[in-house]
């Protein structure tokens, strides 16, 4: 099992990734932005999200460190912009440590199928710390 750190970033994700390739001589990363998502009717994306990066990682010295832009409209402030990823492959542990989490915290998105993950959540615990939740790495 790994705890991974997730970085946010205000619509300047690529800049910043593609310094730290610089800095740390990692390999350059795949990206996924907001306009590789399929399209949902009932969501439709503004066109400023689209080339934002929704999700991209980097090796770092054997630690996996992942980023994404915020989504436009969402809040973002400068020392808040770190969660915690829980990437495993059992789906049990996954669902029982996030059911403990969200007890007297507030749920950011329930465990649920996403098109990139089989089971995907996140949540801020009763301590104001962010978590994600990610079944697996889904090829990334």
């Amino acid at each position: 099992m790994a705890v991974d750190v997730y970085l946010n970033f205000n619509g300047n994700c690529r800049e910043a990734v593609e310094y730290y390739v610089q800095v740390f001589g990692t390999e350059k990363p795949k990206w996924m932005t907001f306009g590789d998502m399929p399209p949902n009717p009932e969501f439709p994306l503004p066109e400023e999200a689209k080339n934002l990066i929704m999700h991209t990682r980097l090796d770092i010295f054997g630690s996996n460190v992942m980023f994404s832009d915020v989504f436009p409209g969402m809040p973002f402030v400068i020392g808040n912009n770190i969660s915690l990823a829980v990437v495993i492959d059992s789906k049990e542990a996954l669902e029982s440590a996030f059911n403990k989490l969200k007890e007297d915290g507030k749920v950011g998105m329930e465990l649920q199928e996403t098109f990139w993950s089989k089971c995907y959540g996140n949540l801020t615990d009763k301590f104001g710390v962010q978590w994600q939740f990610n079944l697996g790495l889904g090829g990334w």
